[in-house]
């Protein structure tokens, strides 16, 4: 008798985008190249013989810009990346010789889904409310489920909610709900091989500090080589109240880069 295939078992699955839409003007951090998208050549511009015509578009980017994945090498400390590896000497203009976005596995594996929100009963965590080990822990106990080393863990604040508001959604408006450092470090007790979140940079920032210190970033990136998947739309993960999932984390194989877009995708069995 055969077991049931993989086919089967996908059957009736719902597959959820969690990766908000690319577009001229979204809110993104100051701190990267900004986002643009205009068309290069228009329907007309150039007709073919038979009549036939097509259009295309130039795109420009930052590699942090919108839902993205952080290299092991986009963030350094004391001049050290992950594994001790001195910065000065594996950058240049052509990127990264070691630790960029290449070097990040396709994730196709078991994610976790822990939502802050529900602990505390709210759609929408406050701007510059710090996640804590505390919350972690009642979120997790709330889904039934453990977190298995090599899962990846996201975090749900509900700030996907604020997209559409450009100004509170980069904290400019009284910063941005977060993992705090303490949190941080109980993610990497866990084992967790990613950890994603609905915010622009994977910390808490507390109103008028924006990007001044960033710990969560080096206690997961440069202490621990754990890879942070930031501006996710959990929005409709929370809706189905999803603890547990087929994550798929797939960024753009760009050599040398410190980062790059990605499109992850949920598949939650029926």
């Amino acid at each position: 008798m055969t077991g049931t295939t993989l086919w089967e078992q996908l059957d009736g699955a719902e597959v959820v985008d969690l990766a908000q839409p690319m577009r001229t003007g979204m809110p993104q951090s100051p701190n990267h190249p900004r986002f643009r998208m205009v068309i290069e050549r228009r329907h007309g511009d150039m007709v073919r013989e038979d009549g036939g015509s097509a259009a295309n578009e130039l795109i420009v980017t930052g590699g942090h810009v919108g839902t993205h994945v952080d290299a092991l090498g986009h963030v350094s400390h004391d001049g050290r990346a992950y594994g001790g590896v001195e910065v000065a000497g594996i950058q240049s203009h052509q990127g990264l010789s070691r630790l960029g976005i290449e070097t990040f596995p396709p994730y196709v594996g078991r994610g976790v889904l822990l939502d802050v929100t529900a602990v505390h009963g709210v759609d929408v965590l406050p701007p510059g409310y710090e996640v804590t080990r505390d919350d972690l822990r009642a979120a997790l106990d709330r889904t039934g489920v453990a977190i298995r080393p090599g899962d990846a863990v996201l975090i749900g604040t509900g700030w996907s909610l604020e997209w559409d508001r450009p100004s509170r959604f980069t904290g400019e408006e009284g910063g941005v709900p977060g993992p705090g450092a303490d949190a941080a470090r109980w993610l990497v007790e866990q084992g967790v091989s990613a950890a994603g979140g609905e915010t622009i940079a994977f910390e808490h920032i507390a109103a008028g500090r924006g990007h001044a210190t960033l710990p969560v970033h080096r206690i997961l990136l440069v202490e621990a080589g754990v890879n942070i998947v930031e501006t996710m739309r959990l929005t409709r993960l929370r809706e189905l109240g999803a603890a547990e999932f087929l994550l798929v984390i797939n960024p753009l194989h760009v050599v040398g880069a410190t980062g790059a877009p990605v499109r992850p995708l949920a598949v939650i069995a029926s």
